[in-house]
Formats: C-alpha cells, structure tokens, sequence
C-alpha cells in the first residue's frame, strides 16, 4: 500500500515532471497530462488547472477501478485519465507515463503519419517506427483502446490530431523520451521537405533495438 509519505513524493515527482513539459518544450499551458504508478493504481494531474499552481493535494489518485479522491476537494482528474489507467493496466513495465502536445509530434499527427525508421534514435521508442493512433474523442474508451494498440511493443505514439504519450520505467525516463520523439519529428518533418528520406533496413533497425537492449548505448536507462 503506497503510504502518505510515498504519495507526497510521487505526487511532488508528477509536478516537478509536468512543470518539465514546458521547461523542455514539449507542451504549453494546461494542456497534457503526467502520471505515476502507485500500489493502488496512479496518481495523475487534476483537470484545468495551471502546473505553476499546482500542490501535492491538487495530485489526484485513483485506483484500478478509476475511482479516484484527492485532498483538494475542488480538483478532478485529468479529462485522460482514462488511456493512463487503460495503458498502465496494458504495461506492467510503465512507471510513468507523460501525455503532451509538442509541435512538431503534433504537426505529424495532424497527418495521421507516424514516424517512419529514417533515423536510428526512432529505436528509443522501442520499435522500428513510432506509430500514430488514430483519431478519437479525447477522454473516450475509443482513444484509450488506440492508444494501447498503437504502443503495444513501443514506449511512445503519435495520436492522431491530437499530441503524443510516452510511457517510461520511471517519470524522468518517460519525460526523456518524450522529448525524444519531438526532436525526431522535427528531425523527420525537415527530412520530408526535401522528399522521403532513405530508411534503415529492418536488418539495421534490428541491430540498434539489440545494442540499445542490452544496455550498450541509448534506450537503457
């Protein structure tokens, strides 16, 4: 059982990592989400209110069944609450999991375009492509069930006309490579203003996703 100490924590993690989104560039505003595992199920970041204002007692937990409390009575969860839970339930291997709307991620999904093997830090995701899961209603079980699809064997999505999630073996590694799709989307939209670029064979993506494996180089943290 996570204790009140434990929560406070994690809850002060979740800030300091959503508070980072911005910091980092990745998301502005209210927009996106953050949250973290717990024995009981996650703490997530309240709906509509500013990182800047939040507090340990604004951090909402829920359980597995998704019925939640919090301290501050005047907070409710995350409008995404529900792909959070969905995806954590999915990944026993996810810690943390951090949503956002970076520009360039975002400007792909607009397109309903994944990004492709053009480069081999595509591996960081966890695959030979970063996928995009298609469109639905933000907040609905449809978009939960896209999500959890499209990271099924990955660590990070594209959501269609919508942003991005990454999922990580701790708050700071799902931040981390949640930036890492944004610099690969930008990396990829410039590649495309000059034609589709050349992409590494499945033979040489699967080389990197090995290295990167067994903790030689990027991916291992």
């Amino acid at each position: 059982m996570t204790t009140a100490a434990q929560r406070k924590k994690l809850a002060t993690a979740v800030i300091e990592t959503a508070l980072s989104m911005g910091e980092r560039g990745i998301n502005n505003g209210m927009s996106g989400n953050v949250s973290v595992r717990t024995d009981e199920g996650m703490l997530i970041t309240p709906s509509s209110v500013a990182y800047d204002d939040l507090t340990p007692d604004d951090i909402v937990a829920m359980d597995a069944n998704g019925e939640w409390t919090v301290k501050n009575k005047a907070r409710r969860p995350s409008s995404e609450w529900r792909f959070h839970l969905d995806v954590f339930a999915a990944r026993p291997d996810a810690e943390g999991i951090v949503h956002a709307h970076p520009v360039n991620a975002t400007a792909l999904a607009c397109h309903r375009r994944g990004i492709e093997r053009f480069h081999y830090m595509v591996g960081v995701a966890g695959g030979h492509d970063i996928r995009c899961a298609p469109y639905a209603t933000f907040g609905t079980p449809e978009l939960s069930a896209n999500v959890v699809a499209a990271l099924e064997d990955r660590k990070a999505c594209l959501m269609a006309n919508h942003g991005i999630i990454a999922i990580g073996s701790s708050l700071t590694n799902a931040l981390d490579i949640a930036v890492e799709v944004e610099v690969l989307a930008a990396q990829y939209l410039a590649a495309l203003a000059i034609g589709e670029p050349k992409k590494l064979t499945k033979k040489q993506m699967d080389e990197v996703l090995t290295k990167m494996s067994s903790g030689a180089g990027y991916g291992s943290s």
